[in-house]
């Protein structure tokens, strides 16, 4: 869309590195629209900025393009811990993560988030879900658990396409996924909530 590449270029630059791993996305791993890209990322890094977060969650790795990102904006002795369910992308990303200018900042671990972050003993100012639409809310509920006050949670994907509009659908599981997780978050008085219109919609929740 035109709007969108005003935006692109009339904010910072992703950077060569950065920019080399999205081309790699898009060419070389199925739906590489899943990767946060230039404008998502440019407000990934600025947020961690903003919050200075020192431990950081990332469910949900994909290529690696927005824990990279992330762990641009952190502080020195910050960590981004991503995890990533599909052991199939490891080959793709680890490189990319471990050859970073960032790669200290990253602990990379492949397996399914909700079995591995209630054993790593950690309590995070900062995480970012963006895994499989059908466990949002299973996402959700552990990962508030291992958050410290006033910590603030990202969701990705929360417009969904605009389906979110749509009647609940019968056997879209992503989608009813995402609707439910909204319905929740609308509800939960623990937290203050706001949704971006950006991308696929990005939502910034902040534990009271």
């Amino acid at each position: 869309m035109e709007i969108e590449e005003y935006i692109a270029q009339h904010i910072d630059k992703e950077g060569e590195y950065l920019h080399r791993l999205y081309r790699a996305t898009q060419t070389q791993l199925l739906y590489g629209r899943m990767a946060s890209g230039h404008v998502q990322g440019r407000l990934l890094k600025m947020l961690v900025e903003m919050i200075a977060p020192k431990q950081v969650l990332e469910i949900g790795t994909y290529s690696g393009y927005s824990a990279l990102c992330m762990a641009e904006g952190l502080t020195e002795g910050g960590m981004v811990h991503t995890i990533e369910i599909f052991d199939e992308l490891e080959d793709f990303t680890r490189p990319w993560i471990e050859n970073s200018p960032w790669a200290e900042k990253v602990k990379f671990y492949i397996g399914d988030a909700l079995e591995i972050v209630p054993h790593l003993g950690i309590k995070f100012d900062l995480a970012f879900i963006d895994g499989n639409k059908r466990e949002y809310v299973n996402y959700y509920n552990m990962t508030i658990q291992h958050m410290n006050k006033g910590g603030f949670i990202l969701a990705d994907n929360t417009l969904w396409d605009g389906h979110v509009l749509e009647p609940l659908p019968i056997n879209d599981e992503q989608t009813i996924g995402i609707m439910a997780f909204n319905d929740l978050i609308a509800n939960d008085t623990r937290v203050e909530k706001v949704i971006l219109p950006l991308r696929d919609g990005l939502t910034i929740i902040r534990i009271k």
